[in-house]
């Protein structure tokens, strides 16, 4: 069976089409038949050798990928969440070896595949299961009640929009930096504030918030130049484990997206979202698996807007 992996790690042109084996169903599995797989800033450290220590326990090749879009093609007994042969569906992917969400097939926990939103093509369905989930983590993590305000760094990005889209469907007034060139696609994403994007964004938000927001996800990985941003006593998530301790009463949380595998209701509330229109799926572009370095460098040379999907 085809997939997208690396045998050596390097830069995009790493990527190559590589044969694993396929796989069958076991008790509680699903079997899904990949058509769309998303491309995140997390899939290059697997391709790059950022995490060799961890990916040495398995053989090469190693295939990235934590989106996965398409139509369930094999259903285990001892399956309980309804899922049958032929549906659309969608699954968060935690990579190990071979298993990462570029590949044409994969097995995986029944709880792991949720039906895909209705009226949405694979490509447009892959862009939801990480970034949504991170995002609802974020929200998780922050304890934000309706009425607070949040803090949204990266807002234009795919984990930065769903911040903005889910604040606003949890009731917050959300603030939000943006390029200039961004401003008109944040505003229609939701946010309530935009604020140029800098490095002096904390000191933007305080004039609108004189003291401070509630709570702060950053998406942006300013980490230390966005703290003041937050009031005494509030709240700061980080997609990259920045968590420093004793300023000003903060609770500072790492937003690590793993703690949701397989966790069905998380994943099917997004696709309710979906559906009711509170959260929007964007696309970059698509690239056949052929192309998968394509999209890689597109990537990687930053200013995308919605994701690249390498389709099988």
């Amino acid at each position: 069976m085809r997939a997208v992996g690396v045998n050596s790690y390097g830069g995009p042109e790493a990527l190559e089409i590589v044969n694993v084996p396929p796989q069958d169903v076991g008790p509680g599995e699903v079997r899904l038949r990949i058509y769309a797989a998303a491309v995140n800033p997390t899939d290059t450290l697997a391709r790059n050798g950022s995490r060799v220590e961890a990916q040495k326990v398995d053989p090469p090749p190693y295939v990235p990928g934590m989106d996965a879009a398409g139509v369930v093609d094999q259903v285990g007994t001892n399956v309980t969440t309804g899922i049958k042969v032929g549906d659309n569906a969608m699954a968060m992917v935690v990579p190990r070896g071979n298993r990462g969400a570029y590949r044409e097939s994969l097995v995986l926990k029944a709880e792991q595949v949720v039906p895909s939103p209705k009226g949405f093509t694979h490509a447009e369905v892959s862009t939801l299961p990480m970034n949504g989930l991170t995002a609802m983590l974020s929200l998780d993590l922050l304890g934000l009640t309706s009425g607070q305000t949040l803090a949204v760094t990266g807002g234009a990005g795919a984990y930065g929009g769903y911040m903005i889209e889910l604040g606003k469907a949890a009731g917050l007034t959300v603030i939000s930096d943006a390029s200039e060139e961004d401003t008109a696609l944040v505003k229609k994403l939701g946010a309530d504030i935009i604020v140029a994007r800098g490095d002096d964004y904390a000191l933007k938000v305080r004039k609108h918030f004189p003291g401070g927001v509630d709570g702060l996800a950053d998406g942006a990985v300013l980490n230390e130049l966005v703290v003041d941003a937050v009031k005494d006593g509030g709240a700061f998530t980080s997609i990259r484990g920045y968590q420093p301790s004793n300023i000003r009463g903060i609770n500072f949380t790492a937003t690590w997206v793993t703690k949701y595998e397989g966790d069905y209701g998380k994943l099917d509330s997004l696709r309710q979202q979906v559906e009711a229109g509170a959260v929007t799926l964007r696309v970059a572009d698509t690239y056949p698996a052929e192309q998968a370095s394509k999209a890689h460098s597109r990537l990687e040379a930053g200013g995308t807007r919605g994701r690249c999907v390498i389709t099988f």
